[in-house]
């Protein structure tokens, strides 16, 4: 990673809080944002003035290369705040990873680790008012980088800027999901770049979750390329099958995301004694499993919800219901994750970290 050294944060606050202006209780997700955002710029090959400033617009060029070629990445953390004040992250050194990892994938130059956390440090120390306590209430941090070269030849660009910006957010609740089996769309490929927080990955859902959409569904559950045969992602989110009483999900690879939840709901399975298989996942297993009895589960994770859980699922135009049940995996592992984000209970994991 290049670095100029030495590289000092330098931090212009706002001269007027809009904290006194926000409803706390009656947010709408990603559209509300804190004071002050970061950001850092990569030019002659090193991030260099690392600022915190108020939030605010960006003074961009129509040529810079991220509105012609999608050179873009991005993370989504939470920070979370106790009954004592105190505000903690979520295992951020994996989110700092994996958005290396997709800057790789996409020729972006990766972002210092020591730099990532004095800015998160910085950040939160200023707008920690903004984190508002009590279960359901947190502040959703989005990291991203754009590509930001005045040019619109097709090569990667040669400058970007890496920003922080904070949103308040509440309960990310949208009841039970029904969801469609993709059989013709597809989210990602092999060797493509489907394990990367890349923004043409989302933006290239919306149109087959639209027409999900149109037809009474809220998700898509996506398959692989090629047979269309394994289950991938739900959503946005990587997804979960409770078959009787075993916890299934995919394998990560070039086409599945290597989700933070979702590698933290298997650590909390096994450690608590649940069955847990991490292999291939096909359709017709699924079905089988829902026409048997034997699927009592599927539920998405990741870091906006948590958990989603899934009452019904469709699959060449049959629709399949699941039962309700009373010992629910996805209310017993969000009740885990919960207790360990608010500081409620011992974090046996070291998941948890402290930054006000």
């Amino acid at each position: 990673m290049s670095l100029t050294e030495p590289l000092s944060l330098k931090i212009e606050k706002s001269t007027a809080s809009r904290i006194n202006q926000i409803d706390f209780k009656n947010l709408v997700f990603g559209t509300v944002f804190t004071d002050h955002m970061f950001e850092c710029d990569f030019k002659n090959g090193a991030w260099q003035n690392p600022t915190i400033r108020p939030y605010g617009p960006l003074s961009i060029y129509p040529s810079a290369k991220v509105f012609h070629y999608g050179q873009a990445v991005f993370e989504g953390m939470k920070a979370y705040k106790d009954d004592k004040g105190g505000v903690f992250l979520f295992r951020p050194l994996e989110n700092l990873k994996r958005i290396n990892k997709s800057s790789k994938r996409l020729a972006i130059p990766e972002f210092p680790e020591e730099l990532f956390f004095e800015a998160m440090h910085q950040l939160l120390a200023l707008d920690k008012e903004w984190v508002q306590p009590g279960e359901g209430n947190s502040l959703y941090i989005r990291p991203f980088v754009i590509a930001t070269e005045n040019c619109v030849s097709a090569s990667p660009s040669t400058e970007y800027k890496f920003m922080i910006i904070l949103s308040p957010v509440n309960a990310y609740y949208s009841g039970k999901l029904k969801v469609l089996i993709a059989e013709k769309y597809s989210r990602a490929a092999d060797g493509g770049v489907g394990y990367a927080k890349a923004a043409g990955n989302y933006a290239a859902q919306f149109y087959p979750t639209n027409l999900a959409k149109e037809k009474g569904f809220q998700q898509v559950i996506w398959t692989d390329a090629n047979t269309h045969e394994s289950l991938e992602e739900a959503g946005t989110m990587n997804v979960f099958f409770r078959i009787n009483d075993t916890l299934v999900t995919a394998p990560t690879s070039d086409r599945i995301l290597d989700g933070v939840t979702r590698k933290s709901l298997v650590a909390i399975a096994e450690r608590i004694g649940i069955p847990v298989e991490v292999r291939r996942v096909t359709v017709s297993e699924i079905v089988n499993a829902a026409k048997k009895g034997e699927l009592k589960e599927i539920f998405g994770s990741g870091t906006a919800a948590v958990i989603s859980p899934v009452n019904a699922f469709s699959h060449q135009d049959t629709l399949y219901d699941l039962p309700e049940i009373s010992d629910s995996y996805a209310v017993r592992f969000k009740k885990e994750m919960l207790d360990i984000q608010y500081n409620r209970v011992e974090d046996p994991y070291g998941w948890r970290y402290r930054v006000v």
